[in-house]
């Protein structure tokens, strides 16, 4: 019998992860991490309903539970580089960065404190071991796989990582937690930034970060419109545009940012050229065996994922000294900078890193 501490979000999928080690024989304690404070748009806390249900689910369960915090460490270690993402006209997402910050981080480190064996999440991955290296694997649900986000997760992080439910189906989870009582049984996923929630998005941006309006200009070179602020829009984008008919008559989409003069740059069309690219530089590179999977210079065929859920991609991948040169064997939609690339071997996540 081991000690493991389960991180508890308030969600049926750390739920059912809990009660999988309770089940199994294993001492449990239940850890509620809240790491943001501030009220959603209708002046509740979020963190309070998830506290109250992760209790509710613990008691079920029949075993200890206790709140962190650690929205301090939040704010200083991944709000801080989102605001900076954002000021430098990127679209990045923070959930890679708080899964090595802070769950497999701090949270690892209160684990340890209370003398744990391992820490368990409700992430829908797996972890294997061999050859001396811990290896992270895609989970049996993949539409549901959140090995993308795990990527920046190292050796140490995963020689503690438990994830219970990485085997299993999401339908499944369900049906363990409305067939055990658990409170969380119907409880909606949450999607999106953790911290932003049901809140305007633009409006919750505004509040830390000054906007600077500029044109936006077509791919004629012509002015179409003004932009609010860079730091609004991400490549892809038709929605709040403010452009109107005009042109063609097809509806304008974000293509680029030019950051020096700032201009928001659009084209016309769902499938505009410009919004298509066969290559991309990756920086900040991040390899979970804690080596690059080729030598320096010397190209390699992978898969690949640019965002969360979109299926794997063929890529010929380059290391350039602390980059990493991408090509891909067809041309990729708005592929964003500030969003991850992420390398995989079969089921193996290799981990990945910024595009630049």
């Amino acid at each position: 019998m081991a000690r493991i501490v389960a991180g508890m979000s308030g969600g049926v999928d750390s739920s059912v992860a809990a009660l999988l080690l309770k089940r199994a024989g294993h001492e449990v304690i239940g850890v509620f991490m809240n790491n943001w404070n501030e009220e959603d748009i209708n002046g509740a806390c979020g963190a309070e309903t998830d506290w109250d249900d992760v209790r509710r689910v613990c008691d079920v369960i029949g075993i200890p539970y206790y709140a962190v915090d650690f929205s301090k460490e939040y704010m200083e270690r991944v709000f801080a580089y989102f605001l900076s993402e954002y000021a430098r006209g990127r679209t990045p997402n923070p959930d890679a960065l708080c899964n090595r910050e802070i769950k497999f981080s701090k949270f690892l480190e209160l684990a340890e404190a209370l003398g744990a064996d391992s820490i368990a999440t409700g992430h829908f991955a797996r972890v294997s071991a061999g050859d001396g290296a811990y290896k992270l694997l895609r989970a049996a649900d993949a539409n549901k796989d959140q090995t993308y986000f795990l990527y920046m997760l190292g050796q140490r992080a995963l020689g503690k990582a438990v994830f219970p439910i990485g085997g299993m189906l999401k339908n499944d989870v369900r049906s363990i937690a409305r067939d055990n009582g658990l409170p969380t049984c119907d409880k909606k996923d949450s999607t999106g930034i953790c911290f932003i929630g049901e809140r305007n998005f633009k409006r919750f941006l505004s509040q830390y970060l000054p906007a600077r309006p500029g044109d936006i200009v077509g791919a004629d070179g012509q002015v179409k419109g003004r932009h609010d602020g860079l730091m609004y829009y991400t490549l892809g984008q038709r929605r709040g545009l403010g452009i109107g008919g005009g042109g063609d008559g097809r509806r304008w989409f974000v293509v680029g940012k030019d950051i020096a003069n700032n201009v928001l740059l659009v084209d016309q069309g769902e499938d505009s050229p410009l919004l298509y690219t066969k290559t991309a530089a990756v920086g900040e590179l991040h390899w979970i065996s804690g080596h690059p999977p080729a030598p320096p210079g010397e190209e390699r065929l992978f898969k690949a994922r640019l965002r969360h859920r979109q299926p794997l991609i063929d890529v010929v991948a380059c290391m350039e000294g602390e980059k990493m040169a991408l090509r891909f064997t067809s041309p990729q939609r708005a592929v964003t900078p500030g969003q991850a690339a992420v390398l995989y071997d079969g089921d193996i996540c290799l981990g990945g890193g910024t595009v630049l």
